[in-house]
């Protein structure tokens, strides 16, 4: 997928000053197999013959894959860029992704989806802290 959002972004028609192509490929990436894993994660929970047991980590896991997945966008539109939008929602996925990460390492241990999913989500946010710094 990076191949595809870095070819994305190399095609762009006008500079993105002060834009790292490398960190912003990776974060669109991260985010949405984030949003995937997530959506992934909670339906496995649902799925889960304990599933009342999991009812925050299927929240969380829904919330975060809507917000993952509306970094990814938003992040893939260069034209009008808006740095502090940007930062903003950088803000918001970074934050949700760590509420994620740490509801399912509460449950890793008996389910390897959630485990799957904690990594996700300490990768998108790892992204989107190190795309934040690079802004700036």
């Amino acid at each position: 997928m990076t191949h595809h959002v870095k070819s994305m972004l190399e095609t762009y028609p006008k500079d993105l000053p002060g834009v790292d192509l490398e960190k912003l490929a990776e974060c669109i990436e991260a985010c949405f197999e984030c949003a995937q894993t997530c959506t992934a994660c909670a339906d496995a929970c649902l799925g889960e013959d304990m599933v009342a047991d999991l009812t925050q980590c299927i929240r969380t896991d829904l919330d975060c894959a809507d917000i993952c997945a509306t970094t990814g966008n938003v992040l893939s539109r260069r034209t009008g860029y808006e740095a502090s939008i940007t930062k903003a929602i950088l803000e918001v996925c970074a934050a949700a992704c760590k509420a994620c990460a740490s509801e399912c390492e509460q449950h890793a241990n008996m389910h390897e989806h959630c485990r799957i999913c904690a990594e996700a989500c300490r990768r998108c946010e790892a992204a989107c802290r190190d795309l934040l710094s690079a802004l700036g």
